[in-house]
């Protein structure tokens, strides 16, 4: 737990310690409550709820997306497993040929967000650090894998990312042959 959890957790058992207080506690000692003391109510209560969503637009873990104390993004979970199939249902077990060229255009503008706008990948010269640096994460992984960080990204979550952070609908766009052009351009980006 870090220092912005307790801090959030320390705002929010105030917040629910007052409604509390105020809800079942004041009103069977001041039975007229909140009478005359409305308008303080009011600003006590309002300060607080503003108090709470500023901390949590503050310092909340989903609104930081770039990996805790500047550490290269390493992988949290263990590899997915080989199956019998490909991800992309050719059921031979193997990727089907693809095309980087057009794998790169994918990566760059085709896909909805084009995956340039979240990660690093310098064969692309994308830049950004909302999801993981691409040629750290990728670098020694296997072929199967990338499609399985493509189609379910919650699969395996680098270090310093929150799950849920990568669109899971790229299964949904992405048709088989633009996936292994995809996979086929990220293999070649990030190998060696």
């Amino acid at each position: 737990m870090n220092r912005n959890d307790v801090i959030l957790g320390i705002v929010a058992a105030v917040l629910v310690g007052f409604s509390l207080f105020v809800s079942i506690v004041l009103p069977r000692r001041r039975p007229d409550f909140p009478g005359r003391s409305l308008r303080v109510f009011v600003l006590v209560s309002a300060l607080l709820v503003v108090g709470m969503l500023t901390a949590v637009a503050v310092l909340g873990e989903s609104h930081h997306f770039v990996s805790e104390g500047g550490e290269s993004a390493g992988v949290t979970n263990q590899p997915p497993t080989t199956a019998t199939t490909s991800p992309t249902g050719t059921g031979t077990g193997q990727q089907p040929a693809g095309d980087p060229a057009a794998g790169k255009e994918i990566f760059t503008t085709t896909a909805q967000p084009p995956c340039s706008t979240c990660h690093t990948l310098k064969e692309a010269g994308a830049t950004q650090t909302i999801g993981p640096n691409l040629d750290e994460v990728l670098k020694g992984k296997d072929a199967a894998f990338i499609p399985e960080s493509i189609l379910d990204p919650n699969a395996v979550v680098a270090t310093g990312y929150q799950p849920g952070i990568m669109p899971q609908t790229y299964g949904e766009q992405l048709d088989e042959k633009q996936l292994a052009d995809l996979v086929a351009f990220l293999v070649q980006a990030t190998k060696g």
